[in-house]
């Protein structure tokens, strides 16, 4: 029994397409290949995942040690004393704020200097 579609005469029987002769260790050969390739790949996956659970590692290490001092700072300030750290953060802002306001002193000037000179 022939069956017509399209235009083409079909056999019935086994679907796809036939098994085309592959030479057998060609085809262990790229087995062996694909193999090595993805060992590869997994290694480096792996050796990046290491390395991005170190990296967050020493990020949750360094911010441990900064809610340390913080709870240590809040127990000085809790008996009345400012811990050191504090007192150079604020006096730091002082100056800085000093120096600040002297910069734009000097840039008024400066543009005020600039406009009343023609050169």
């Amino acid at each position: 029994m022939l069956l017509v579609v399209g235009g083409k005469v079909k056999k019935p029987g086994k679907r796809g397409r036939k098994p085309a002769k592959i030479d057998l260790k060609a085809k262990l050969e790229r087995s062996r290949q694909s193999a090595r390739e993805c060992r590869a790949r997994k290694k480096l996956r792996y050796q990046y995942l290491e390395e991005l659970v170190s990296s967050r590692e020493r990020a949750i290490c360094a911010l441990r040690e900064e809610l340390e001092m913080y709870k240590q700072w809040c127990m000085a300030m809790d008996q009345g004393k400012i811990p050191s750290e504090i007192k150079a953060l604020l006096t730091g802002e002082e100056q800085g704020k000093a120096q600040q306001n002297s910069t734009k002193l000097a840039k008024a000037a400066k543009t005020e200097a600039n406009s009343s000179n023609p050169w």
